[in-house]
């Protein structure tokens, strides 16, 4: 039985990420304006952590639990990435039809609330799975797991690098969200909080997942396959074209902006991953 205690650091490593989010609006108390090659910059750093996070946090973790080679690392990994990528397509062509403009926010009653909510879950659920399925070696009394002393409690490493991976790639996801609400004169602390309700589904996927791979440790190494695969299709069909979108009018069409920015979210995790 998953203890409770257990569920509920998982949700506040979630609800963490979350919060997050709301950092994103900081920039708009301290300035009016943000260029478009700085939000091109921001989008590519937040790609450049969740393609690091799922690389070296996720899809390494789940090659280290796997016992043989290559090929069967492969075949524990593999069917959860495409489940993955799957749950992301499936999801996005159930709410294609699905509209909504920043200013919905201020009106919204309660049924536009959910449809708002069910749009971005797309977005946000797939981390809150990532952070939950860190957590998964959570209380296993194992010498060789890697671990860290924080707080009074002992944590797998793998959990505090993707909490960190994901509240710092929440920033300037938090920074993109506010950007429309700003032109639609909607207040800092409106912006701030817009920002965190568009990643509270992730402390939610954070607990059903832990909940599942700790049931059944031998779908772990799915685990990790499918949060990666949906995280790195989020960045390959979301992140990038909204960058190179928000970019088109640069030199170059902003690429060089995206790829500095990429390069960057990649130096700031790799570390993490390797510590």
């Amino acid at each position: 039985m998953v203890e409770f205690g257990n569920l509920a650091l998982v949700f506040v490593a979630g609800l963490l990420t979350a919060l997050a989010t709301g950092l994103g609006a900081v920039p708009f108390f301290l300035v009016e304006d943000i260029s478009e090659r700085w939000n091109v910059v921001l989008w590519g750093l937040a790609s450049g952590i969740m393609v690091a996070a799922s690389l070296f946090g996720l899809i390494r973790e789940g090659l280290a639990v796997v016992d043989g080679g290559l090929v069967d690392a492969a075949i524990a990994i593999g069917p959860g990435v495409l489940v993955g990528v799957l749950l992301v397509i499936v999801a996005h062509e159930l709410l294609a039809d699905a509209e909504f403009d920043a200013k919905d926010y201020e009106q919204a009653d309660f049924r536009k609330l959910v449809l708002i909510l069910g749009i971005l879950t797309v977005h946000s659920f797939p981390e809150g799975v990532a952070v939950g399925v860190s957590f998964a070696e959570l209380g296993i009394d194992d010498p060789s797991l890697a671990t860290v002393a924080f707080g009074g409690l002992t944590l797998p490493v793998l959990a505090v690098f993707m909490t960190v991976a994901i509240s710092i790639h929440n920033v300037p996801e938090g920074v993109a969200i506010s950007i429309p609400l700003r032109s639609m004169g909607v207040s800092e602390w409106r912006m701030a909080w817009w920002a965190v309700f568009s990643s509270l589904p992730q402390p939610l996927g954070a607990v059903i997942a832990y909940y599942f791979v700790t049931l059944a440790e031998q779908f772990l190494p799915f685990g990790f396959g499918f949060a990666a695969g949906a995280m790195v299709y989020l960045v390959a069909t979301e992140f990038v074209p909204e960058a190179l979108e928000r970019g088109s009018d640069l030199p170059g069409g902003g690429r060089r902006e995206l790829l500095g920015g990429i390069a960057a979210g990649v130096l700031v995790m790799v570390p993490l991953a390797f510590a």
